[in-house]
């Protein structure tokens, strides 16, 4: 089973791959932890992307396809896996099927978290406020001023990611909003449907 999970940031996709991963014994595939792991063990992509980072700059897609090519091909991930907060482009999602076609392999499901931004903006707001009232620190992403920064990234790019899948039919639409394990329950039921079809 590879599934990607869409959706803006606090939206659940991370509870949700956790609870996948639990589920169906697949590895949660985050590109920013898989750059770290490259740099760490020197590998030739890794090193790329180090030489890029060192000089300030933004690692490229093709890094970021050639991470994510090296990652899938490792034993753990050949029952599948699952993509959260990747591709963020049009540009992205075209390399990925591009690569995942050269290795007979494809996408099962899309699955975009929908949120109201409003009520999302005011649920990671007061999660700020309890953490720092419980005494601890407050992650970055929760402050409102990067909150909102992130949602326009999102907006401005990932968004796009959608309609491509929806072309393609894999793209399902998940109540982000609903209780977490209402979430769970239906991405199984999705993921039945779409996966035996």
């Amino acid at each position: 089973m590879r599934v990607i999970l869409l959706g803006p940031p606090g939206a659940g996709k991370g509870t949700q791959a956790h609870r996948l991963v639990e589920r169906h014994g697949i590895p949660q595939l985050s590109t920013g932890d898989m750059l770290r792991e490259a740099v760490a063990k020197g590998t030739d992509v890794g090193r790329r992307a180090q030489a890029v980072m060192d000089a300030g700059q933004l690692v490229s897609d093709e890094i970021v396809i050639g991470i994510v090519a090296d990652r899938i091909d490792q034993d753990d991930a050949r029952k599948g896996f699952i993509l959260d907060g990747f591709p963020r482009t049009v540009a992205q999602a075209r390399a990925l099927d591009d690569m995942l076609d050269e290795r007979k392999l494809a996408i099962d499901a899309v699955l975009e978290f929908r949120v109201d931004e409003q009520k999302l903006v005011e649920r990671i707001e007061k999660r700020a406020r309890e953490t720092a009232e419980a005494g601890l620190p407050v992650r970055k992403d929760d402050t409102p001023e990067v909150f909102h920064r992130r949602l326009r990234e999102f907006r401005q790019a990932t968004a796009a990611v959608s309609p491509y899948y929806r072309e393609r039919g894999l793209l399902r639409e998940i109540d982000g909003m609903a209780p977490v394990d209402h979430v769970t329950d239906e991405i199984e039921t999705l993921l039945t449907t779409q996966v035996s079809a």
